[in-house]
């Protein structure tokens, strides 16, 4: 397992591995890794020689007021992780190492950027693309990986990939969940007891709304309506959002067909949880379907 730590050297190390005809392929995190980041490792590592892993609280997609500071972080812990998924590189870098005190200049990706957790986190998304470029740029892999649960993320990112060219293929990892259905997310150690005994409810919304669709509604509003008398039998949930949009512009749907994406994000506590659903919706077809890169 190689850690690397500057840009300088990953720079270095990524022009030793393209000299060499090593099919490199990145898995960016912020650490505090669990099943589903793992997961993400095992998506990748059959079409790659080399896995690289990037570790990096990257404090552009924070908001004044969110749990940077807090936010779990494990180096050695999630290095050993990663060793054991059959990761052979972990480019680990610190702030100040990514981002020099004079840079000026960002990556956004418009209306995309904007609308279902941009509206909650504005900047986030901002933040997100523009370490993902310098990633990319620094590690130089053929193959990155991100995963579905968090889709609006992989939807932008999917755009910044396609309107700049890069030559770099994306995959979409399925969601890793726990055995009641709660997606598996670092924040998920925040939860209190009580918290965390609410917090499937998320996918159980997701499920009434799919289970509503397979049944024939095709109005968007109905769907909803199903995920959000959910919603409301948590005692402790305060709903973000919940929407129902097709997934190329992330624009609401009044009528579902095509590629449809649900999505809730709501709080437990002072825990921020997203969660999602996507479903190919042709005729009376329904199918639930993967996002594709």
């Amino acid at each position: 397992m190689e850690l690397i730590r500057t840009r300088a050297a990953m720079q270095q190390r990524a022009r030793e591995l393209r000299r060499d005809g090593v099919r490199v392929g990145l898995v960016p995190t912020m650490g505090a890794l669990h099943a589903g980041h793992l997961s993400l490792v095992e998506r990748v590592r059959p079409e790659c020689g080399l896995v690289a892993a990037s570790i990096f609280v990257n404090p552009l997609q924070f908001g004044p007021s969110e749990d940077f500071e807090r936010y779990p972080r494990d180096l050695a812990g999630d290095v050993a992780q990663l060793e054991r998924a059959g990761c052979g590189l972990v480019f680990a870098p610190e702030a100040p190492e990514m981002y020099a005190p004079e840079a000026r200049t960002v990556v956004e990706v418009r209306v995309l950027q904007d609308v279902l957790c941009g509206r909650s986190r504005p900047g986030h998304f901002r933040g997100v693309a523009t370490v993902v470029a310098k990633l990319l740029h620094l590690v130089q892999p053929d193959v990155v990986v991100f995963g579905q649960k968090d889709a609006q993320q992989a939807i932008v990112l999917r755009r910044m990939l396609r309107d700049l060219d890069w030559p770099v293929t994306m995959r979409v990892a399925p969601t890793v969940r726990d055995a009641d259905g709660l997606a598996l997310s670092s924040r998920n150690a925040y939860l209190t007891p009580e918290e965390r005994r609410q917090a499937p409810l998320l996918h159980a919304a997701l499920g009434a709304a799919q289970r509503a669709i397979e049944a024939g509604e095709r109005r968007a509003a109905a769907a909803l309506a199903a995920a959000r008398a959910v919603l409301d039998t948590g005692r402790l949930l305060r709903v973000d959002y919940l929407e129902l949009v097709e997934t190329e512009g992330l624009r609401p749907l009044e009528q579902i067909e095509g590629e449809a994406l649900i999505a809730v994000a709501a709080f437990l506590g002072k825990t921020r949880l997203i969660d999602n659903v996507i479903l190919e919706v042709r005729g009376g077809s329904v199918r639930e379907t993967e996002l594709r890169g």
